[in-house]
């Protein structure tokens, strides 16, 4: 199980640092690690993507004249729409497509046209909800529960009156999934009290089936339901794939323009590339490679510090810091979680060129390091499950250094001076 709380400042699932106390950090401190990124290029030192995302813009081939919003938006809709609606599981019938800048914009104007404004919205998945849910919910007028499994989810459908919608997540942030029966039974639970179901479904559209044979986002009759093409299988760009039924879709399109979270057109080339490449055998693929990692890892550093679901392995946050204590030795300051991960992240990024998942997302869903969806050739490139043990290893020892020196340093490799 994964140990980040429930929702703390700002919707995340994790206490805030001493160092990294809000977006603003996390956001400066995304800037220190492009500085390291710049200074290793410009020195020809290696750089590795090990963040399992793909946030690239595949366009190879494609006439200038398409990067052009109007012609591009003329040309390619419809087959965005074709491939969309193919990969969610959608029916051109009753269903539609719309794309937003990112996942977490999809979400937001989804929840702007479907939660009503002081009713409740209940979260279900497997631990907590992304807090691009909680955020969401309340920033359209929602009062978020978030519950974690199909009984406490049908308790708290029975503890409040006025529920409004469902957020569904199929993959937690923590990568455990719902089984198949429980989204079925969360959807007829949902439908039978008029809740509308939206579907965070940010790496379960490929994950779900892909790997546990489970129906695609809206087979199992989600309402609405959102996908990040930069997740999981799929090359990017980095865009928020929305799907469901035509009349919603409509309706969050509209709040997407309004709001200029709409994807540009001039990316639905990439959109239709990407769409047109997935293979489900290459989620499979990036499972196994990143299983054997963990398991080095795991035999390296141990099962107290080294969790494995059965997508991914991850370094839980408090874990992390508990490590960099012992290693420091007596006097060695206790650092947030958020902290402690972010300290080895860094060190990573500055000495051996990992660019991790947590210099993803500002600030990160979770306080825990992810190792997860690694390419093989990745993998190789790094030297091979070993040695990326080792450097995880050797990066844990150069932290505890860093915080045994006090706050004021691991502040400075944080925040910069």
């Amino acid at each position: 199980m994964t140990t980040d709380a429930k929702p703390h400042t700002g919707g995340l699932p994790y206490a805030p640092g001493a160092v990294l106390s809000g977006t603003e950090a996390h956001l400066r401190k995304l800037a220190v690690a492009w500085e390291h990124i710049r200074h290793r290029e410009a020195a020809g030192l290696p750089l590795h993507n090990v963040s399992g995302l793909e946030r690239g813009l595949p366009l190879p081939e494609v006439d200038r004249w398409l990067l052009d919003d109007e012609w591009a938006g003329a040309l390619y809709s419809e087959r965005v729409r074709e491939l969309g609606l193919a990969h969610l599981g959608g029916d051109a019938g009753t269903h539609d497509i719309a794309v937003a800048n990112r996942l977490t914009a999809a979400l937001f104007a989804a929840f702007q046209v479907t939660v009503r404004p002081g009713s409740t919205v209940v979260g279900v998945s497997a631990t907590y909800s992304h807090p691009a849910v909680v955020r969401g919910v309340r920033d359209a007028g929602g009062l978020f529960v978030d519950t974690i499994g199909v009984d406490a989810f049908e308790r708290a459908l029975a503890e409040h009156p006025d529920v409004s919608v469902v957020a569904l997540t199929r993959l937690a942030v923590s990568y455990e999934a719902l089984a198949e029966e429980d989204l079925r039974r969360v959807v007829a639970l949902a439908h039978e009290r008029g809740a509308t179901v939206v579907v965070d479904d940010a790496g379960g559209a490929r994950v779900g089936p892909a790997v546990l044979g489970q129906p695609r986002t809206l087979e199992f009759g989600a309402d609405l339901g959102a996908t990040g093409l930069d997740k999981y299988g799929v090359s990017g760009p980095r865009v928020g794939l929305l799907g469901g039924r035509a009349d919603l879709v409509a309706r969050v399109r509209a709040r997407t323009f309004e709001l200029g979270s709409e994807c540009r057109p001039v990316l639905y080339p990439a959109v239709v590339r990407t769409l047109e490449a997935y293979r489900p055998e290459r989620v499979r693929d990036l499972i196994a490679s990143t299983r054997l990692v963990g398991a080095a890892l795991r035999a390296r550093l141990g099962a107290d510090l080294v969790q494995e679901t059965p997508f991914i392995t991850r370094l839980p946050g408090e874990a992390i810091a508990a490590e960099l204590a012992r290693r420091g030795g007596p006097g060695a300051p206790d650092l947030a979680a958020i902290d402690a991960t972010a300290l080895l992240a860094m060190v990573l990024l500055r000495d051996h060129g990992l660019l991790t998942v947590h210099f993803a997302g500002m600030p990160p869903g979770t306080s825990a390091l992810l190792i997860k969806f690694l390419p093989a050739e990745t993998v190789a490139a790094v030297g091979g499950p070993a040695a990326f043990a080792e450097t995880v290893d050797g990066s844990l020892g150069r932290a505890a250094a860093v915080a045994a020196e006090g706050e004021g340093a691991v502040r400075r490799l944080l925040l910069g001076t």
